[in-house]
């Protein structure tokens, strides 16, 4: 039934408020980085009591970062502006004491992390992460230089956090924007579009991840961006379809130049746009997609002189370098989530990952109806057609595209590898996945929409997503409550 003008409007309404809503948290978290003290983040001498722990007498300025992932990515940011290299630190060998040490940025209070890597016959020490998006950063921080007079030591708030408002809060707000652009296109009911709506808004794992500088959250919106150039109707071969098909293949690109396997992504909607015989407009995906590869291979090369990420040497010289906190050394087993493949099988993991205490459907429970939407466009395919349109393609592609990248993380990635994305509130690699998934349930959430059980079970899945997105609302890198659960229930043991 075609909703009236006067339900649409509400509706729309109701869509603005959540946003609202959503984005200014997400902004006042970003502002708020750093003012509540964590006892023992920095090291200085006496300390004193307080109801938070013990707290040094003198310590320095806190650093507006929030774990040694983003500080990794914020040190080839600082290093480039600043010093006009990739370099973060050298490390060496301390002559009197015979031990290994830092040098540079990565030896200073606030900007330590264990996300770096030695280059082999050299004492440069780099991040770990690709430098593509610290590249970007890095560019805007220049301008803030330049035109303010801001420095990242200095006005690391103003830095910082503009920073995070540009890269994480302005995507995350055109990304609900356009969610809800879809929803009111391939959505039925009015409450289905709103229970997805406020999921998206409240309910997921990109929420907690938007206060910290990541890739993962970025590719997500970008994703989303991919699917809504490719799902909007153009007149054939028209400029706007080329148009169209250029920006999706630069989105798609961009997205897998910040996860990997959303490179299955690119891949998928390439197909779409094939199958539309559109040719011109395929050329321009083609050629679009190519230009975020060309960023990512060079930025690569500039920064290690080779075209392949430096992560992708993880086992080897590169991370087990002599005081590395990556380095074996069987004498000493290491404990923690990072060496979790010491402690547990794949069959382990691949249950841990799917429905366990990093569990894509455990600590988002709204995903299950996803997979009744799946269901429904896979064996109704002829009457989901009928009533979702384009959506139909959408919830196949997103299921093959789940199954692969799951099937990627579990047997493909090495042992050392299966450590759930480390010391973070779920599974980040899978987070890209996430506006495919919701509307990929719009089917499941519309057909549970019409009875009382049914919008009570939806009411259920959405609060535990909720819980899951809340829990580490001003730190992401922390474990998520099933992790910490099955931790004080003797479950788990890395």
């Amino acid at each position: 039934m075609t909703p009236s003008h006067d339900t649409t409007k509400i509706r729309r309404w109701a869509y603005a408020l959540m946003i609202t809503v959503a984005v200014g948290g997400v902004c006042g978290r970003i502002l708020s980085i750093a003012r509540v003290y964590e006892p023992n983040l920095f090291r200085a001498e006496g300390e004193i009591d307080s109801p938070y722990g013990e707290w040094p007498k003198t310590r320095p300025e806190p650093m507006p970062t929030l774990g040694a992932n983003d500080r990794s990515r914020w040190d080839t940011v600082r290093a480039l502006v600043d010093q006009g290299t990739y370099v973060i630190g050298h490390h060496e060998i301390d002559q009197e004491t015979g031990k290994p040490k830092d040098l540079g940025i990565v030896s200073e209070d606030g900007w330590g992390t264990i996300d770096k890597v030695l280059k082999p016959g050299t004492s440069e020490l780099y991040s770990s992460k690709p430098p593509f998006l610290p590249t970007l950063l890095a560019g805007e921080y220049w301008l803030l230089k330049k035109s303010f007079g801001w420095s990242i030591t200095v006005d690391r708030y103003l830095v910082v956090r503009t920073l995070l408002l540009s890269f994480n809060a302005l995507p995350f707000l055109i990304y609900l924007w356009l969610l809800g652009r879809l929803l009111d296109r391939f959505g039925i009911t009015d409450w289905g579009r709103m229970f997805l709506m406020a999921t998206a808004c409240f309910g997921t794992l990109i929420t907690p991840f938007l206060v910290s500088l990541n890739n993962h959250t970025l590719a997500a919106c970008l994703a989303l961006f991919a699917l809504y150039l490719t799902l909007l109707e153009s007149p054939g071969s028209s400029a706007r379809a080329k148009l169209q098909a250029a920006a999706a293949g630069l989105f798609s690109s961009f997205a897998a130049c910040n996860e990997l396997p959303a490179a299955s992504l690119v891949a998928g909607l390439f197909l779409v746009w094939v199958m539309r015989q559109i040719w011109p407009a395929v050329l321009c995906f083609v050629l679009a997609a190519l230009i975020p590869v060309a960023g990512f291979l060079l930025t690569n090369k500039l920064a290690i002189d080779q075209y392949l990420p430096a992560y992708g040497e993880f086992g080897g010289e590169w991370y087990e370098y002599e005081g590395s906190y990556w380095k074996v050394d069987p004498s000493k087993p290491k404990q923690g989530i990072d060496w979790a493949s010491e402690k547990e099988g794949r069959g382990d993991y691949a249950v841990h990952l799917i429905l366990g205490h990093h569990g894509l459907f455990s600590l988002t429970p709204v995903f299950i109806l996803s997979l009744g939407g799946m269901g429904f466009a896979l064996l109704g395919f002829v009457q989901a057609t009928r009533l979702y349109g384009g959506l139909t393609w959408v919830a196949l592609l997103t299921l093959v595209i789940t199954l692969v990248v799951l099937a990627f993380y579990i047997f493909y990635v090495s042992d050392r590898s299966r450590n759930y994305g480390g010391w973070a509130c779920g599974a980040r690699w899978l987070l890209w996945l996430t506006p495919l998934l919701i509307l990929s349930a719009i089917p499941a959430v519309d057909w549970l929409g019409s009875s009382r059980w049914g919008r009570g079970l939806s009411y259920l899945v959405l609060a535990f997503s909720v819980l899951s997105a809340s829990y580490p609302a001003w730190n992401p890198w922390r474990h998520p409550w099933l992790y910490n659960l099955f931790t004080e229930m003797k479950w788990i043991n890395y």
